[in-house]
């Protein structure tokens, strides 16, 4: 059955889903705090609210992709924000922002108590890529009603779907996975300029290293962007990964965890962007050990 969904955020990963959606038929309600950012799904079908209140009001259920906390918190409950829609008895608010546990988990008892709402944080990772072929690896948190309610919309945007506890438990889930995927990149980078100074064929390293404890995602799809230096248009911006690092830190400083190397790798990317590269993509990082 066609789906009636509100997409509130049209970056780079909320416009390729809610291409997704609309090329599987579905009905897309969006808003974008830069609406000219609308006109990349306008034309494939999908209709303009003029706030988040809008959207909510408009859609059976609310997908939300934006870039940190505080842009969920906005949307949710600044001015025009869903909470002023009113009562939503029964609707879902899925949102697949990358933001903070803790703050995930109030939000939530805060909007359900104000609306009636349900939550469910669905965090993603796979990229732009696996978003326009519903392909994504989404982390979920809420109760298992609320999940197992949201999951018609959920099957439609990823194939690995992992209930990992109540709400805020996916945002924990993800706070993990770009640990992994935040040191992947430095580390990358650096085994590239390594390649590179010590004269390898290096577009053959991805070939070479196939199969072995070294292979990984990030080898195989944007290892031969670094080394291609194939960096427009950005399948990533490095502003959003530094984010998500420093909140990784964050998160460890909370539980008394020590993370040396991850905090290495999260002072590198604080470092590039600092430079002056917070809008290019993330594969770039490549340039600080290997400058163009």
């Amino acid at each position: 059955m066609p789906l009636n969904v509100g997409c509130i955020g049209i970056g780079l990963m909320g416009e390729a889903m809610a291409r997704r959606l609309l090329e599987r038929g579905h009905r897309v309600t969006a808003w974008n705090l830069e609406p000219e950012r609308l006109d990349t799904i306008v034309p494939h079908g999908a209709a303009v609210a003029a706030s988040p209140a809008a959207v909510a009001e408009a859609a059976d259920c609310v997908l939300m992709c934006v870039l940190h906390t505080e842009a969920v918190a906005n949307c949710v409950f600044g001015p025009g924000g869903i909470a002023e829609a009113g009562p939503q008895p029964g609707k879902i608010l899925v949102d697949v922002s990358t933001i903070d546990p803790q703050a995930t988990r109030d939000m939530a008892g805060r909007l359900r108590g104000a609306t009636g709402m349900r939550w469910v944080d669905a965090p993603a990772s796979g990229g732009i890529k696996a978003a326009r072929e519903g392909s994504l690896a989404l982390m979920l948190g809420g109760a298992e009603e609320d999940v197992a309610d949201a999951m018609p919309l959920l099957r439609e945007l990823g194939s690995g779907l992992t209930r990992m506890g109540p709400v805020g438990a996916g945002q924990t889930t993800k706070v993990i996975n770009q640990a992994i995927v935040g040191t992947g990149f430095v580390l990358l980078a650096e085994a590239l300029a390594l390649a590179e100074a010590a004269g390898l064929d290096t577009a053959k390293l991805p070939e070479a290293l196939a199969g072995g404890f070294a292979d990984s995602a990030l080898l195989r799809h944007r290892y031969p962007r670094m080394q291609q230096r194939n960096f427009d248009p950005p399948t990533g911006y490095a502003r959003q990964l530094n984010k998500d690092m420093q909140a990784v830190l964050a998160f460890a400083r909370h539980v008394e965890a020590a993370l040396p190397l991850v905090s290495a790798a999260a002072r590198q990317f604080e470092a590039f962007v600092a430079a002056g590269n917070a809008m290019a993509d993330t594969s770039s990082v490549i340039r600080m050990y290997r400058p163009d």
